[in-house]
């Protein structure tokens, strides 16, 4: 969520750091601002509303200045306005602010009696202030910025320039990401490493409780006890170019078309074609003596783990909770010796799973993480990294991260039950031969795409969709239904099969179209009963299923779409491509957003 970028050189920056922020748009945001250092003073311009209406205000007000900060917010304390856009700016400070200060009511108190005077609602606004009144209080900006870190609590990460030092800039991070650029005679600041992509390969990941001060020779970096440390500079694989749509309408299509490939990048990580065996990465402690698996996660990376559940039970036979990160330790969880924590984010800086993670380790729990980052916080703080290979994902909806996700989770679902023993070699075998399918059956499910294409529309026009599946395709269905109301702003809801007679039956009539995910196998004919029922109150079915499916049943739905006929173990995986396609085409009949759809960021980075 948000994003930041800070330039410091001897040339006008306002051009670049626009171009900055254009590749930071996949987080999310609902306004934008820039500003610079110039004459003397501090000078700044905002918009509300898409990047497009900034560049609109620049083509009219253009901004000078070869020291700056931009930034796109996405909307915590306060509306999406302009007077709340980022930076924020006092006479002598100016900022940009990811993540949410949780005691700035009281800080807001004492900068109002102090006399300073507000012009937004947001918490960032008083942390200019509060630099401003250290500064003119005698502190020097290094002093200022440590004292007033220290008073802060919750999650940030900052860009901040002093007006009477032109040529410095300083950032801080705790519990939200920040990046430093390193350039030739200029340094870079930014939310992620795509973000500087345009400027820099050469970075450092500021680590949890950092500062640093930057000029145009280069940066030192300040622990959280203020003490000057080294932080590695890394040659970044990010590109400018991967983030570029190429020949698709939107990221989101491209994402789902690049699935077959990543997944046969990330199994291949995972998998020993050869061997036909299964092998993790070093493990810090015995999967053998793992008693129970707790899996947390949030949005469709919960969903995944969703899955994994049935996965890892069948499997390994061992206990397996899914756990909602943003709940997780409001219910003070019960831990106990030999538990497992398997945390699953994108970005792996997912705030609610951050701190879920940080609470398990305390607890003593062993510690896993699923994550498309690997130098992400969540990676740096697991025992046990398990990195998904998706490649930048731009859409706000997830699809690829989701399926190498997934792919990680069956991988690692084989390896516990083979570390239990119970999984045989020969068991273990022909689950790597099933997973080594998985690419191949991905693009056979794209086949169906015009199918989806043409329900889709008569799809657009409901004002409510459910989605029914049973066992691991009722995670799927709860999949399907978050992916289309992400995107198309229906209304859609994900039951288990069994479930609708107690209860959710009673929504059904000849206006709500019912999604039914029944690949062929051990529980089709339960959930086609249940399709039955949908039909006998005069519900419109359209049945997810593969070529034996459908010639047995598939004549009953009001239409059908067919996938791939694959081995109910993999069949999560390959069904992810029909449900992703059919939400991306209603969008799309709608005339949504995809890419960007409302209220929602890439990567939340506040809980």
């Amino acid at each position: 969520m948000c994003g930041i970028i800070g330039i410091l050189s001897h040339a006008p920056v306002a051009d670049r750091l626009i171009d900055g922020l254009r590749r930071l748009e996949y987080r999310g945001y609902d306004s934008s601002g820039i500003a610079t250092i110039h004459d003397g003073g501090i000078d700044r311009r905002r918009a509300s509303g898409k990047l497009d209406n900034l560049v609109k205000v620049l083509a009219t007000d253009p901004l000078a200045g070869d020291t700056g900060i931009a930034h796109t917010r996405w909307a915590t304390h306060g509306g999406p306005t302009t007077d709340n856009a980022h930076p924020h700016a006092t006479e002598e400070v100016a900022l940009v602010h990811n993540g949410i200060i949780e005691n700035f009511k009281a800080l807001r108190a004492e900068v109002l009696a102090a006399g300073r005077t507000l012009t937004s609602e947001t918490d960032s606004e008083v942390v200019a202030h509060l630099l401003t009144m250290a500064v003119q209080g005698g502190m020097t900006p290094d002093a200022a910025v440590a004292h007033t870190l220290k008073r802060l609590h919750g999650a940030f990460s900052f860009a901040i320039l002093f007006r009477a030092y032109p040529h410095v800039m300083y950032g801080a991070r705790r519990g939200s990401p920040l990046v430093l650029g390193y350039g030739q005679g200029e340094m870079f600041l930014g939310s992620d490493a795509l973000g500087l992509a345009p400027f820099t390969n050469r970075i450092a990941y500021l680590e949890e409780g950092d500062w640093v001060r930057l000029t145009t020779d280069g940066a030192q970096v300040f622990d959280s006890d203020d003490q000057p440390v080294d932080r590695a500079i890394i040659i970044s694989s990010a590109s400018a170019a991967v983030i570029e749509k190429g020949n698709y309408r939107h990221y989101m299509e491209k994402e789902i078309h690049e699935q077959p490939i990543v997944v046969a990048q990330t199994l291949g990580v995972y998998l020993d074609p050869l061997a036909e065996t299964v092998s993790l990465p070093t493990l810090p402690f015995d999967l053998a003596k793992v008693k129970r698996v707790q899996i947390v996660a949030c949005g469709t990376a919960l969903l995944a783990g969703h899955v994994a559940t049935y996965w890892i039970e069948s499997l390994a036979r061992i206990p397996v909770q899914i756990e909602n990160a943003s709940e997780y330790r409001y219910r003070d969880p019960v831990y106990e010796e030999g538990g497992l924590c398997l945390f699953i984010s994108q970005s792996g800086e997912t705030a609610d799973t951050l701190a879920a993670l940080r609470h398990a380790k305390a607890g003593g729990q062993f510690i896993a993480a699923v994550v498309n980052v690997a130098s992400s916080t969540m990676a740096r703080e697991a025992q046990l990294l398990l990195p998904t290979h998706a490649g930048p994902e731009i859409g706000v909806a997830s699809t690829k991260a989701f399926t190498c996700q997934l792919s990680v989770l069956a991988a690692f679902a084989i390896a516990l039950g083979k570390a239990r023993n119970y999984v045989s070699p020969a068991e273990e075998a022909r689950h790597v031969r099933l997973l080594t399918e998985v690419p191949a059956a991905m693009n056979a499910a794209m086949k169906s795409e015009a199918t989806i294409a043409a329900l889709a529309v008569p799809l657009s026009k409901a004002r409510d969709i459910l989605y029914i599946g049973r066992g691991p395709d009722y995670p799927m269905a709860l999949e399907g239904a978050l992916k289309l109301k992400e995107i198309s702003y229906i209304h859609a809801e994900g039951y288990a099969a069994g479930e609708l007679k107690h209860g959710p039956i009673a929504l059904i009539d000849e206006n709500v179209p019912v999604i039914v995910i029944a690949p062929s196998g051990p529980r089709f004919d339960k959930t086609v009963s249940n399709m039955q029922e949908v039909m006998a109150r005069g519900g419109l079915v359209y049945l997810l299923s593969d070529a034996a499916g459908l010639a047995e049943h598939g004549s009953e739905a009001t239409a059908s779409i067919e996938m791939p006929g694959v081995d109910p173990f993999i069949s999560p995986l390959v069904s992810a491509i029909p449900i992703q396609l059919l939400a991306y085409h209603v969008a799309i009949a709608k005339g949504t957003d995809v890419d960007q759809p409302r209220n929602l960021a890439k990567s939340v980075t506040v809980e």
